[in-house]
């Protein structure tokens, strides 16, 4: 040892104030110096993952042993045991304590650094059965299952102390991590061998033949130090007996060495433990899902009755490499990843070594996947092995050999954090401790062969490692899957992997695309030529694949992309954005593969995918901004144009912006069904505010002879429209100046069509229809008349529908002190003093049940009609009108044109109770997000649900449903919404 640290044991790791006392003892310090020939022994105990732990356990050992010099002398001479002993004792308390409660087992560590390829012999030997015939043990119970477990144990510290022997010393070997868990895997098969001896010894000659076919990862030759071995139990017969011997045999085990799962049996828990051979075979011919040929991809027979055994693996076999033909392949592949992203608590994604981004399970499901969709005509790829499949997989060329041998590294490193992890203390877990817990950071680095870097200390180099190759699974695990594919319609580098066409649509088809030709079509005119753009294309594929196979419609999706690429092919900073913003394309391609609205407004407002940008520092959310300064945005703009026409399509423009950008913040999630409504009506009323400006302008008529007015009805007036929503008004003038009431009212009608000629003109934008419809005597009265006409006719003529329909009145534009006076003028009508007699509300619901009857189309479906549906838009309404119509009068509170406002004010009036309140505001609610979820996944507009397809799956994922999701959750949930808004409904407003 250096003289120049030999007075200073901290330095050497050992901190604790005991240390210096207990290496006196053990006769290697004197004082400021290693005794003469221990200089190596505390070099290696420097270099122990936790010096004071190994340091201690070596005290405790010394004192157990029988032969305390031989161990001295041999730690001073053996490498080997010195390295592989302080190693092991630094690195796990649970091995140290065994090694100290059999303290003779100090004597195998000097054996050679490799154990025995086989370790049955030995295991079988434990339980007092034939090595070289298998058969019955001679021990069992209590007795059995103590030697099976100290047996296991000796293995297990033996294989530990190989495993971390180059971190005490260096210059001896080191032992990969496949070698590692392929011992693993072999010790836990001689164990189930060997318990299954216990089990017939225990069971008789009363037995039939039983097979136990490894899964998972000790199927693979792939498994943990800590970990459940799954396993399936096959029987010639399976009865009553064979199951017992079964259970014994997890019982054993179980208690011996580690738990046995069998729950990837058909059926899973609810499945018979034990089948016949044939019965397992019909049950995956017939009701076996994806997911169960994923896990037979790793099943491997390994005790018991060996033919059985290989009889079995040769009669699933076919059937796991003909999966991917299944019609519900994708859907199980897609709900597979699902659950893999799942199961991670979000406090914990950064530090999950298996199941997070860029972990393990990114690894064997991308190799898994890749296997099953090539390996129908690629028998190289029949490995239950990740590593030894990943290698296949690369020299098959459907993984590019760099990209392999990365991802290989990847995961080899992620097994040995999580290797070093179990081993501390035997216990299963992959989750790396947390950032502030240095100790426990420094511990593993060093447990894993890291060293300070001149950079970074240890824990700075362990964490630098870890996020780098995290990131790199995840970077690969889109490759794998994506970048192979744009080789088969494009020319790429030779470094990367190339397929067959075939195998691409193969590819395309497994993950999701229901027309794959037509997708490579669309690959190949995304990158054909040579320019910067397809360069660029080639470079951002992979990942936009990636994200458009997580959308309901990927096809679509594609398609859409396509469309938006070549309408915006000169628009410079497009695909620069796409590549240097990643959650512009993340969000990008989940919006194109979720809606065919927004790409027809995209192509035309381009400018709004700026908007799809995380907020910068000091800048707020542009998806949420404030509908309000948007209206006066869009009034300004208009004001400047002086030509109508201009005017017109200035103002239509802007519409399409503000369209384009809450359809973009509702599919995103980042806004609520009445914040989506309101920002689409104040939108609405900006434009007709701007048209009607800029018409007035245009008559330049001077003075007008008319003020004129426009009062919003409908959903316009409750500011509740959808995306595909008309505008529902009525126009009112008065005659200024003295001029006629006919001059005034010609001039106002001149406006008003002009406005709706100007919205109405044909256009690739949704319409923009000004519906006047419900004004006095319908289509057939005049499009305006006066104020005083107005008047006339609602104290004369109006019946009960009309006082119903001025519930939602409200002056949207034009002269606001008019508009005012107008819904002061027919407060009376709609809020009637005295309430509605019984002959009136008889007649209301007489109309309603007239609408409901007539307007329903032929062949709808009633319980999925948003509109006219049970518990749909207008039963929820219409019960809210009638109670403002039988008590607005006396209850000021009431007089609101919201539906939602309506129903919590008659909640608080004690007209509804808060069960009746919640129950219509969810079903109003619900049918309302459905309505416009049926817009923006078609474009048009539409009321009916559809029962299943992709259209639905597309309908729920707008409506806020995850994608990939069962949509038949949604349209469940629907039904239970609108049926309990329905059972308010017609005890409140019909009486029953």
């Amino acid at each position: 040892m250096d003289r120049r640290i030999g007075g200073s044991l901290a330095r050497l790791g050992l901190t604790e104030s005991w240390a210096e006392q207990t290496l006196i003892d053990l006769g290697w310090w004197s004082g400021d110096r290693p005794t003469l020939g221990s200089e190596p022994i505390m070099w290696a105990l420097a270099r122990s993952p936790d010096p004071d732990l190994a340091l201690r356990t070596v005290e405790r050992l010394f004192a157990a042993v029988a032969d305390r010099q031989e161990l001295s002398g041999a730690l001073r001479t053996d490498m080997g045991l010195r390295g592989r002993l302080l190693a092991l004792l630094g690195s796990s308390t649970a091995l140290g304590d065994h090694l100290v409660t059999h303290p003779d087992r100090w004597h195998r560590l000097r054996e050679s650094a490799r154990p025995p390829a086989d370790p049955t012999a030995t295991m079988l030997a434990a339980v007092g059965a034939d090595p070289d015939s298998p058969s019955a043990a001679t021990l069992t119970g209590s007795e059995a299952v103590e030697a099976l477990g100290t047996a296991y144990r000796d293995k297990m510290l033996l294989l530990a102390a190989a495993d971390l022997a180059a971190v005490g010393e260096p210059e001896l070997p080191v032992l990969e991590v496949d070698e590692v868990t392929a011992r693993l895997s072999d010790l836990a098969a001689a164990a189930l061998r060997a318990a299954l001896a216990v089990a017939m010894a225990e069971a008789g000659s009363d037995c039939g033949r039983l097979a136990i076919i490894a899964m998972g990862k000790c199927g693979g030759r792939e498994l943990n130090y800590v970990s459940d071995v799954d396993v399936v139990f096959v029987a010639e017969p399976a009865d009553q007996a064979t199951t017992k011997l079964a259970a014994r045999v997890m019982r054993i085990a179980g208690e011996a060495c580690f738990e046995v799962d069998a729950n990837l049996r058909p059926e899973g828990r609810q499945g018979a433990l034990v089948r016949t051979l044939d019965g397992h075979v019909s049950y995956y011919k017939r009701w076996a899902k994806t997911w169960e040929f994923q896990a037979l991809l790793k099943a491997r027979p390994i005790a018991g009755d060996e033919e059985l055994g290989k009889a079995y693996a040769e009669a699933v076999a076919p059937m796991v490499w003909n999966a991917v033909g299944r019609d519900d392949f994708v859907a199980d592949v897609q709900a597979m990843r699902r659950r893999v992203e799942d199961n991670v608590r979000p406090d914990q994604r950064s530090r999950e070594i298996k199941l997070g981004p860029g972990g393990l399970r990114d690894v064997e499901f991308a190799v898994q996947l890749l296997q099953l969709v090539h390996g129908r005509t690629d028998p190289a790829l029949h490995s239950p092995s990740t590593l030894d499949a990943l290698a296949a997989l690369a020299d098959g060329g459907y993984v590019a050999r760099d990209d392999g041998a990365n991802l290989a590294a990847s995961y080899r490193f992620l097994r040995l954090l999580e290797h070093r992890l179990q081993l501390q203390r035997m216990r299963r877990t992959h989750l790396l401790p947390p950032a502030d817990d240095t100790v426990a950071l420094r511990w593993l680095a060093r447990a894993a062969r890291m060293r300070p870097d001149g950079r970074h200390d240890v824990v700075g180099v362990l964490m630098a490692e870890w996020t780098r190759n995290a990131r790199r699974v995840r970077r690969l695990h889109e490759k794998l899957f994506y970048r192979p594919l744009l080789t088969a319609v494009s020319r790429l580098s030779a470094d990367t992997a190339r397929l067959s066409e075939s195998a691409a649509a193969a590819r395309l088809g497994a993950l999701g695309w229901v027309s794959p030709e037509g997708a490579l079509t669309h690959l190949r005119a995304l990158m054909s030529g040579v320019s910067r753009a397809a360069s660029i294309q080639q470079t951002l594929l992979p990942v936009l694949l990636d994200e458009l196979a997580r959308s309901p419609d990927p096809d679509r999706g594609l398609l859409a992309y396509r469309r938006v690429s070549e309408a915006l092919a000169t628009t410079p900073w497009y695909l620069r954005l796409l590549r240097d913003e990643g959650l512009v394309a993340q969000r990008l391609m989940y919006l194109l593969g979720t809606s065919a609205l927004v790409p027809d407004l995209l192509v035309r407002a381009p400018e709004v995918l700026r908007l799809l940008a995380a907020p910068s520092a000091g800048r707020a959310d542009e998806l949420t901004r404030d509908p309000g300064e948007v209206a006066m945005s869009l009034r300004t703009t208009v004001a400047r144009q002086h030509d109508p026409d201009t005017a017109a399509a200035t103002a239509r423009s802007l519409r399409r912006h503000e369209m384009l950008r809450v359809a973009c913040a509702d599919l995103l999630g980042v806004q609520t069904t009445e914040q989506v409504c309101a920002a689409l009506s104040s939108v609405w009323v900006a434009v007709l505010q701007a048209t009607l400006e800029s018409v007035e302008r245009a008559l330049g008529a001077s003075p007008a002879p008319a003020r004129m007015a426009v009062i919003g009805m409908g959903r316009l007036g409750g500011a509740e429209l959808g995306y595909g929503s008309d505008a529902d008004v009525l126009f009112v003038c008065e005659p200024v100046d003295g001029a006629a009431d006919g001059d005034a009212v010609r001039y106002a009608t001149t406006v008003a069509e002009t406005v709706r000629r100007r919205l109405d003109a044909p256009s690739p934008d949704p319409a923009l229809l000004v519906d006047a419809d419900l004004r006095p005597e319908g289509r057939s009265g005049p499009l305006v008349r006066t104020f005083e006409s107005y008047r006339s006719y609602y104290a004369r003529w109006s019946e009960a529908w009309e006082a119903q329909a001025l519930l939602r009145a409200t002056p949207v534009a034009g002269d606001r002190d008019l508009g005012i006076r107008f819904v002061e003028m027919v407060d009376p009508i709609r809020y009637p003093p005295d309430g509605l007699d019984a002959t009136t509300v008889t007649e209301i619901r007489r109309i309603k049940a007239r609408v409901d009857a007539e307007r329903l189309p032929r062949g709808a479906d009633r319980t999925l009609h948003t509109k006219l549906g049970l518990g749909g838009l207008a039963d929820v309404e219409w019960t809210v009108q009638l109670l403002q119509l039988q008590h607005a009068g006396d209850l000021p509170e009431l007089r609101t044109t919201s539906t939602l406002e309506g129903l919590r004010e008659a909640g608080e009036a004690g007209l509804l109770t808060p069960d009746d309140v919640a129950e219509l505001t969810t079903g109003w609610t619900m049918a309302t997000r459905a309505r416009n979820a049926i817009m923006l996944v078609k474009g048009k507009p539409g009321d009916q649900l559809p029962r299943s397809g992709h259209e639905l799956a597309s309908i729920a994922c707008a409506a806020g449903y995850p994608a990939g999701g069962d949509p038949g959750v949604f349209l469940d949930d629907y039904r239970k919404a609108t049926r309990r808004a329905r059972a308010v409904v017609e005890r409140v407003f019909y009486g029953w």
